[in-house]
């Protein structure tokens, strides 16, 4: 059995390759919620969603988010409608009133469909509007998840990390905003002070997740540290279920250079190096490391170093195979 945390591309990439190592049937995929967002009354979960197309081969891979060779029809529609009627692109905020009205799982982040900033394919809209229809009639978040992901097909068990709202807030000299405004309307261009995690006090873990995180291993893939992990990290029990159970990472920098993504800007902006060795101080939990050949990092936890760069599934397939001796290592390590 393993579970793997998911936020971003980092993760799905390596599961693209981990099943010659792992079991599909015996693997949960726990699923950052942190960036979703309510658009024009829909729950879009970027990270689940990366999973559950990926599981059901139609992810677009060029990107890794939405539906290979999706149409954009609607979304097209909604920004002739928008600019013939002269109405300000997005985002859009809801009011704050707004805010925490509605759906609990949609607080803090909340946006109009009109001239919707996020591109939702034709198809991926479909499947937003078949979760926010199940959430509607009453299913929890991981209900409505487990639902979608046996109508794709996916062998693994994917699983939000709360049925709570926890929403990633940026914090820049412009005021705050929601993640998705940061990363997609902006393009990750403005200076961040700080990362907040709002709702995450109040928040449960989801009990499909903790109770995956007894089923050991646990891996995080080279994920952002920040805003794909973190928001999981700010809900005590999902915190402390991590700190009694085995779990290998795999670095999302080699020494200062990031893969990819804003993790290296966040992370100095919550107080932490921008490089291996400051994902290490994020993760004290973390039992044992992969990273790059090139990465001369010295970690006080074991360390296996492998090629960490994924072009395809093979590369992927090679970086689960160092994961699978981490966790060895660490394994060994916790009898010794």
């Amino acid at each position: 059995m393993a579970t793997f945390l998911s936020g971003g591309t980092g993760t799905p990439k390596l599961l693209d390759g981990a099943f010659s190592v792992f079991s599909p049937a015996e693997t949960t995929v726990v699923g950052n919620t942190g960036d979703d967002v309510e658009l024009g009354g829909l729950l879009v979960c970027p990270d689940i969603d990366t999973v559950l197309f990926q599981q059901g081969d139609v992810l677009n891979r060029e990107t890794w988010w939405g539906i290979a060779d999706d149409t954009t029809e609607t979304h097209d529609e909604l920004h002739r409608l928008a600019e013939s009627a002269g109405l300000e692109g997005g985002p859009r905020y809801l009011p704050d009133g707004q805010q925490t009205a509605g759906r609990k799982i949609a607080r803090w982040r909340r946006f109009s469909g009109v001239a919707e900033f996020m591109l939702l394919g034709d198809r991926d809209r479909a499947v937003h509007v078949t979760r926010t229809g199940l959430l509607d009639e009453g299913n929890s978040l991981t209900e409505t998840t487990r639902i979608l992901a046996d109508a794709f097909g996916s062998p693994l068990d994917i699983v939000p990390m709360s049925d709570d709202p926890v929403a990633s807030i940026i914090h820049t000299p412009e005021g705050e905003m929601h993640f998705q405004e940061f990363w997609v309307a902006r393009g990750g261009e403005p200076e961040v002070t700080d990362v907040e995690f709002r709702g995450a006090d109040d928040a449960s873990a989801s009990s499909a997740a903790l109770s995956a995180l007894t089923d050991e291993p646990v891996v995080i893939g080279p994920s952002n540290p920040v805003t794909s992990i973190g928001p999981m990290l700010a809900i005590d029990e999902f915190r402390e279920a991590l700190e009694t159970a085995t779990v290998v990472a795999v670095s999302p920098f080699v020494e200062d250079r990031v893969f990819s993504g804003p993790a290296g800007k966040l992370m100095d902006a919550v107080g932490y190096e921008p490089n291996t060795a400051g994902v290490a101080e994020a993760y004290p939990f973390v039992d044992a490391f992969v990273l790059d050949d090139e990465d001369g990092t010295n970690l006080d936890r074991p360390v296996v170093r492998t090629d960490t760069k994924m072009d395809d599934a093979a590369d992927a397939e090679r970086v689960a195979r160092a994961v699978e001796q981490a966790i060895e290592e660490a394994k060994a390590m916790e009898v010794a």
